[in-house]
Order: C-alpha cells, then sequence, then structure tokens
C-alpha cells in the first residue's frame, strides 16, 4: 500500500509542477509572432480533429449520422453563442431523438 500511495504522491507533484511550469516559463519564453500564429492555428487543428475523430468514430467503425447530427447541431448554437449548457442539452437530445427514431 505504501508505494502505490508514494507513487500517486509522486504523480501529483509532478503533475502541479509541470502546470505550474506552464505559466511561469510564458514570462520568460518570448516566441516570433509567426510561431505564436502557428501554435494558435495547431491548437484549433488539434481540437477540431479530436471533434470529428469522436463524432464520427467508435473503435475502428463509424457510429452512423446520429451522432454527427447532434454534434452539429451543439455547434451551431456553439456557434450562435448560445449557453453551454443549452449547446451541451441540444446536442445531447438532438442525438438521442434520433435514435429513438431509429436513426443509428
Amino acid at each position: 500500500m505504501l508505494p502505490t500511495l508514494a507513487a500517486m504522491l509522486a504523480l501529483a507533484v509532478g503533475t502541479f509542477l509541470l502546470r505550474l511550469s506552464g505559466p511561469f516559463l510564458r514570462t520568460k519564453t518570448t516566441f516570433p509572432e509567426r510561431v505564436e500564429k502557428l501554435l494558435e492555428a495547431s491548437a484549433v487543428v488539434l481540437l477540431a480533429a479530436l471533434t470529428a475523430t469522436a463524432a464520427l468514430t467508435e473503435g475502428d467503425h463509424f457510429v452512423g449520422p446520429a451522432r454527427p447530427i447532434g454534434v452539429l447541431a451543439g455547434g451551431v448554437l456553439a456557434w450562435r453563442k448560445a449557453p453551454f449548457l443549452v449547446v451541451v442539452l441540444a446536442a445531447a437530445g438532438t442525438t438521442a431523438l434520433l435514435r429513438l427514431a431509429g436513426v443509428p
């Protein structure tokens, strides 16, 4: 039990220090403007790729049209600046209603 607790404590401290290093190094490190724009764009591309993967696949297979349509409904509401809770409930509700109607 003691080695497990020690490992958990070490991982917790390491995670905290890693998270703390971001704001600390941000004030100490400067990037050229072009690199900063690239980093911002890469964050958006990564988020879009993760969203597409989660919305379209489960394991190795396509999930069917219900989930992507639900994500699209949530995306439209988020684009229209709806509250986060409304976006999540609309996406889940759209997917649930489509599946209830027999859409895979």
